[in-house]
């Protein structure tokens, strides 16, 4: 994290889902001390109950709840009410499998699209969203490394980029 803010990043993100990234919110909590309040701090969820994200975003204080999983629009909504930002992160497939009437009830929101497996460190082929690329503010992700990632901005042009698995040490 201090890295990431360090050489520039927007925002810092904290795993409260299953994930051999979780943090506990006391831990979250203590590093987002450190961030710069220029930073947008990211809880990352996944179908958990909105109720418990809402707690735990707010005990970790963090600016931003990012849906990581099956969650639907009235579950941003409610975060967003809380005074949270939102972002609505979806597989490739599952984006690309949204009907126009789903595209469009998500169209104002923040998207991310990911990699088929989230966490894995693996990309996918970008001829498969190149055509249908969100229409609004949207962030890449999924197994973007230095040596991809410059192309793939090129390519789909996202409004940013999410790295995680494929710039890590080690796994976690």
């Amino acid at each position: 994290m201090d890295q990431a803010v360090a050489h520039g990043a927007d925002a810092v993100g904290f795993v409260f889902a299953e994930s051999v990234r979780k943090v506990t919110f006391e831990l979250a909590s203590e590093l987002i001390t450190r961030v710069p309040s220029t930073v947008e701090t990211v809880g990352v969820f996944r179908e958990q109950p909105i109720d418990e994200v809402i707690a735990t975003a707010r005990a970790a204080g963090v600016s931003t709840i990012q849906f990581h999983g099956r969650e639907p629009v009235t579950d941003l909504r409610r975060a967003q009410d809380e005074g949270f930002r939102t972002l609505r992160a979806f597989g490739v497939d599952e984006f690309l499998a949204l009907s126009e009437v789903d595209r469009a009830a998500w169209a104002g929101e923040r998207l991310l699209v990911d990699a088929v497996e989230p966490g894995g460190g693996t990309t996918f082929d970008p001829q498969l969203i190149e055509q249908g690329t969100p229409t609004g503010w949207w962030l890449l992700a999924g197994g973007l490394t230095p040596e991809n990632v410059g192309y793939l901005i090129a390519r789909l042009r996202p409004s940013g980029v999410d790295v995680s698995s494929a710039v890590e040490l080690q796994r976690g």
